[in-house]
């Protein structure tokens, strides 16, 4: 017979072929013995050592398995009865389980069984024999050693986790928004924080976190010197943990009013310290805890050391940060001078990460002959060494344009400074001489955005103005063109000048923000001041501005008229396949309002045909004036005059066109349709304008029509 099948000798230990003789003293001192189980006459023998096992006198057991339920819950032998099955089902040679046994006075003891499944000739298995045995202290050093694996997996996640936290943290409000913030407590497997910052002799709370923590709002500011857990763990650099609040009581009188409603059971109070030096302290309140283990003291120690290190590096950080702007915004104006005729805000947006500042700058400059000069502009890179050259090219700049230079040597002069200090940083910018009275803007560019104007009737634009190199690179490529671009500020309209950092965003075209801009400014209030607050309301806080950003806008002064003479001004830029429409809408809305709706299409033909001839037959654009002129009469007739400039010095004259020819009868039309027209020199270009006789009653309307002219009166 094949040794493997060969069923065991009695005189042997069941499945494994070793002699019994000395096995039941061996097993009972390993609190350990076998049983076996005869499965077709359901008999089970258990020897000495397994009836100790089972707390068992031989008198108590009749030799059936039935008689081991009495120790065993119903759970676990249900759980056993399936796990023999299961083997016995899927032919299995061997089966093992743990299960809690009861003893006599009802103590658990963990018991585990190990068994051999016999079968015979026909594969039925017949027997089974094996072994029980105690296993409670192997499951209690088990269940031990799992604890303490689990707590080390807990503290290295909230090291972890800390670290993680403040990594990211730049300065003191990072660092305090990181411990006070979501998941702060839970990162430090507390109920309340306190974190506290020493300023000379005095020690201030900067963060309190935690249900009750706010009884400690009283405590936010005391001397380090006090007699106070925080400030003693602080003076000696040694942590102090607290596991009484009776003893807590005991010891710090002052905090007694307070004890009674913190909602605490246990509390570690521990120094921040860095390079040796006190920095703060931390305080950890716990609701259920009594004591601090080693591996607790060690774990808060560790905490400590993370934001101790993060508090310094926050600190260094906030300390260059505060030079760094205070540099830039000494390179900046004090103020911005008022103008007569106008308005202007700026608004500067610091908008940095990191230890950043940029080169942004704006300024307004008083010119000679009531003109002033705005210039906004960005020096290359984002330190201090660009904010230093941002003040040193501002202040050249307003000193080339207050000599009173033409823009396009204002900048030439700036680019060859630049050149000059031995840099290889280069500077763009945008400047513009306005002159309020007549609303002339010249403006140039160096690499820089152009303007952008809200015309009276709401409408935006940027208007195409040539510009040349960036300061510093125009002088290195020897080219210092920068062509000057004309533009007409009609009253009420509004120039807006701004660095890159507003219509810039990441993941996007330019031409995006761009539109944006634009359509804030479209739907903005119409004063310069609520206007610049609107746009920086709105756009700088959008995700992703991580750059300085300065704005500044001009607005003229809107011209009304008066009651009895109203006034209204519009510009029709060259460019602008809009603004002939605009313009007649704005035209006929405009003598509905004032009653004189009558004139509307009379003026509007005479309109379209003064306009069409500036855009058709000039290079630059035109700014239309519509106003009552009031009669110095009583009940006399009033007149409404359309006016229309241009920078062209031609005059238009007066042809006789053939039957055949598609031009020539504009004056014709004009002089057919007006009570007189004429022109006028401006600067140096023309007005052409038309009167439009017009007698109006109270409530504005014409209560004499038939002493209108005639169409076809003559012209001066």
């Amino acid at each position: 017979m094949p040794e493997q099948d060969r069923p065991p000798d009695r005189g042997e230990l069941p499945g494994t072929g070793t002699p019994r003789t000395g096995l039941a003293e061996r097993l009972a001192l390993n609190h350990m013995g076998s049983f076996d189980w005869d499965l077709r006459l359901g008999t089970l023998e258990l020897d000495p050592a397994a009836l100790e096992v089972f707390d068992l006198r031989p008198e108590e057991f009749n030799g059936r398995p039935n008689s081991l339920y009495s120790r065993v819950t119903p759970e676990d032998g249900a759980r056993l009865d399936a796990v023999l099955n299961r083997a016995l089902h899927e032919r299995a040679s061997s089966y093992g389980m743990y299960f809690q046994a009861f003893l006599r006075d009802g103590t658990p003891r963990w018991t585990h069984t190990q068994g051999r499944i016999l079968r015979d000739e026909g594969g039925k298995a017949v027997r089974v024999i094996g072994i029980v045995r105690d296993a409670t202290a192997e499951l209690t050093h088990s269940t031990l050693l799992r604890t303490l694996e689990e707590d080390r997996k807990r503290q290295t996640s909230m090291v972890e986790r800390t670290t993680q936290a403040l990594s990211r943290a730049v300065t003191v409000d990072d660092v305090t928004a990181a411990l006070t913030g979501s998941g702060g407590l839970e990162r430090f497997g507390a109920d309340g924080l306190a974190l506290g910052l020493v300023d000379g002799s005095m020690l201030k709370l900067i963060a309190l976190t935690g249900r009750s923590m706010k009884v400690l709002s009283d405590l936010r500011l005391t001397r380090v010197d006090d007699d106070l857990p925080l400030s003693e763990a602080i003076r000696r650099q040694r942590p102090r943990f607290i596991g009484s609040l009776s003893e807590l009581a005991d010891r710090y009188p002052r905090l007694r009013p307070y004890i009674g409603e913190l909602e605490i059971e246990a509390a570690a109070y521990l120094p921040l310290v860095a390079q040796a030096r006190s920095i703060g302290g931390l305080c950890l309140f716990y609701r259920d805890r009594t004591h601090f283990t080693a591996e607790d003291r060690n774990l808060c120690l560790a905490l400590a050391g993370i934001v101790a290190q993060s508090l310094q590096r926050a600190m260094l950080f906030d300390q260059e940060r505060e030079f760094a702007t205070g540099l830039q915004a000494s390179m900046l104006p004090r103020r911005i001078p008022e103008v007569t005729g106008g308005e202007i805000a700026v608004r500067y947006h610091a908008a940095w990460s990191g230890r950043e500042v940029g080169g942004d700058w704006y300024d307004v400059i008083p010119l000679p002959q009531g003109r002033i000069g705005v210039v906004v502009g960005d020096v290359e890179g984002h330190d201090t060494h660009a904010a230093a050259m941002m003040g040193q090219l501002r202040i050249v700049l307003r000193a080339y344009a207050a000599e009173g230079h033409a823009p396009s040597t204002v900048l030439a002069r700036a680019s060859q400074f630049l050149a000059e200090l031995d840099t290889e940083r280069f500077a763009t910018c945008t400047y513009a001489q306005v002159d309020l009275a007549t609303g002339d803007v010249r403006v140039v560019r160096a690499g820089h955005l152009g303007p952008l104007i809200r015309h009276t009737d709401g409408r935006t634009g940027w208007p195409n103005v040539r510009g040349g190199l960036p300061l510093g690179l125009a002088t290195h490529f020897d080219d210092h063109e920068y062509p000057e671009t004309r533009l007409d500020l009609v009253p009420g309209e509004t120039l807006l000048l701004c660095t890159d950092g507003l219509v810039e965003q990441p993941g996007k075209d330019i031409g995006e923000g761009m539109d944006e801009l634009a359509d804030a400014v479209r739907h903005g209030p119409h004063g310069a001041a609520a206007l610049a607050d609107h746009l920086a309301d709105g756009l700088w806080a959008r995700p992703g501005a991580e750059d300085d950003m300065a704005l500044l806008l001009l607005r003229r002064a809107p011209d009304p008229g008066t009651a009895k003479a109203p006034r209204i001004h519009q510009y029709i830029h060259q460019a602008d396949p809009e603004g002939l429409a605009e313009a007649r809408a704005v035209l006929r809305q405009a003598l509905s309002d004032w009653g004189a709706g009558e004139l509307a299409d009379d003026v509007e033909l005479v309109a379209g045909e003064l306009l069409t001839n500036v855009l058709l037959h000039t290079e630059g654009g035109a700014v239309m004036t519509l106003e009552i002129v009031p009669s110095v009469r009583i009940r006399g007739p009033h007149r409404v005059r359309l006016a229309v400039q241009d920078r062209s010095s031609v005059w238009p004259r007066r042809r006789t066109p053939g039957e055949a020819a598609t031009s020539g009868r504009g004056l014709l039309l004009i002089d057919s349709l007006a009570t007189r027209w004429g022109v006028e020199p401006r600067g140096e270009g023309k007005s052409v304008w038309a009167e439009f006789r017009w007698l109006a009653t109270e409530d504005g309307q014409d209560d004499r029509p038939e002493d209108r002219p005639e169409a076809g009166s003559p012209a001066p």
